[in-house]
């Protein structure tokens, strides 16, 4: 059985606690290697390591922190489909989801690249006689990222990229349930040549989150999860003087409108609904059908699931793999005999796989569902799309604003006016119109609305810039040594 370590000061490093975690195959159910779960007292050792490389990193060149980032990046290009697959056999997600992943990984660390244009600051000459001011953005230090198990290797890049490219070193504390990816990239990074220390992973459980989130020398904390979790770590976080950002759950809702076109809706609603099993912050979990649209629809989507192909993810002609863990499918579950208990018309049922080898879990269609009922206001995080029935647009906006979550929601519509209207009406950090999955590209930001962003900061682009930087302002005068004298009074910029 595979042994997984942490990852310090350049090199893999066995864990000390005496505490290891399982890490298992989804398609399997077999257990395929343990990961050492960090103590309090190994956290702190990682971030000594870092906070002693942070200083030398902060002080390296644009150019050169470019140069490696474009190492990186094209080591990453090169070898996508090895991290693929580490991620499909510790995930259970599908080769060409994994390799999806690794693709949207892969833009940020390109936007990093440009980091001597990101970096720049302003300047205006003779603000006052003989005096210059200009701004400029630094490193905080020591920074860190706890990544969930859905997007092993995306969501890390999302933070470690830019954090590492504007100076900081960088502290992850990747998912136990699938650790592999976060040393394989911290490899990656060593091979492009970034210097020990500046890139760290720690293994690890609550107890390596709370150390994170109480060591004085952590500067700030990024985070993606599940609600409640992102609000334990904007709040522990904060009141330990750190700079938060916690991207939390969803409940993603697709508005189709009468006039859409009915098959691309239904292709999107399957797309969106049961990709990677429906394990994704933007999946769509509930499509609003309004007006008369709705029974085409629910007959659309319903004649397409037996033609969606569930297996192991490794094997090429597979759409849709297990879920992440026995205890999580089980759960699922329960929310399937919650909705038809509480009165949702169960029109597809996936429970039939769950007595096979692995974590599966078919795909499962409800109709008739109300808001009222569990499987619409728990964030359920598997493959179950609801069908909510509406009999108006303005009915539609306001159950997406009356839900308790705000990250990504969309439009099917051909009606230009009413697409604009949505954007204009709808309460939630991400819209598509006639795109299902509206995760914004990497040189935008990406972060929710209401419960499902706690922090003002979303996440890479321009927004994770200023987040893994502070500003300063310099005020700065040469004058001639001639003309000097005191003078005790408020300074004046006229």
């Amino acid at each position: 059985m595979t042994h997984i370590a942490h990852w310090i000061g350049g090199a893999e490093r066995a864990g000390t606690s005496g505490r290891v975690g399982p890490v298992y195959n989804p398609a399997t159910g077999e257990q395929t290697a343990e990961v050492d779960l960090a103590s309090t007292a190994e956290v702190g050792a990682a971030v000594a390591v870092a906070k002693a490389a942070a200083r030398a990193w902060r002080s390296a060149s644009l150019s050169k922190r470019s140069a490696i980032l474009f190492k990186f990046r094209e080591l990453l290009a090169e070898r996508t489909g090895e991290l693929a697959a580490i991620i499909t056999a510790e995930h259970g997600k599908v080769l060409a989801d994994a390799a999806g992943e690794v693709a949207r990984g892969l833009e940020n660390v390109e936007f990093a690249t440009g980091i001597p244009h990101l970096m720049k600051g302003s300047f205006s000459e003779q603000a006052a006689t003989g005096v210059d001011v200009y701004s400029i953005r630094q490193p905080l230090g020591v920074v860190a990222g706890i990544t969930p198990f859905n997007f092993p290797a995306m969501v890390p890049l999302w933070m470690c990229a830019t954090a590492i490219a504007a100076g900081n070193a960088f502290v992850l504390k990747p998912s136990e349930k699938d650790p592999s990816a976060a040393l394989w990239l911290a490899r990656l990074w060593a091979e492009a040549g970034l210097p020990d220390g500046v890139f760290n992973v720690v293994n690890g459980d609550k107890e390596a989150v709370d150390a994170l989130l109480v060591h004085p020398d952590i500067a700030a904390v990024s985070f993606v999860g599940s609600t409640p979790i992102a609000k334990y770590i904007y709040e522990t976080g904060t009141s330990h003087g750190k700079r938060v950002q916690a991207l939390g759950g969803a409940k993603n809702h697709m508005i189709v409108l009468p006039d859409a076109e009915l098959d691309a809706a239904a292709d999107a609603a399957i797309s969106a609904g049961y990709g990677a099993a429906g394990e994704r912050c933007m999946a769509i979990s509930v499509v609003v059908a309004v007006g008369d649209i709705a029974d085409p629809l629910v007959e659309a989507i319903a004649a397409r699931l037996p033609k969606i192909k569930i297996g192991n993810g490794a094997d090429q002609d597979v759409d849709m793999g297990p879920l992440i863990s026995a205890q999580h499918r089980d759960k699922v579950a329960g929310y399937i005999a919650a909705g038809a208990s509480e009165g949702a018309t169960v029109v597809a049922d996936g429970r039939g796989l769950a007595g096979e080898a692995g974590f599966f879990l078919g795909a499962t269609l409800l109709d008739n569902v109300t808001p009222s009922m569990t499987v619409y206001t728990d964030e359920i995080f598997g493959p179950v799309l609801s069908i909510v029935r509406v009999a108006t647009y303005a009915e539609a906006v306001d159950l997406v604003n009356n839900n308790e979550y705000g990250n990504g929601t969309a439009i099917f519509t051909r009606d230009g006016g009413a697409a604009r209207q949505f954007q204009f009406d709808v309460n939630a950090g991400m819209v598509g119109v006639n795109v299902p999955i509206p995760v914004p590209v990497a040189y935008y930001s990406f972060g929710g609305w209401k419960a499902s962003l706690f922090g003002d900061s979303h996440m890479y682009g321009p927004d994770g810039i200023q987040f893994f930087t502070r500003g300063k302002v310099v005020t700065s005068r040469w004058p001639d040594p001639g003309t000097s004298a005191i003078d005790l009074g408020f300074p004046q910029t006229r």
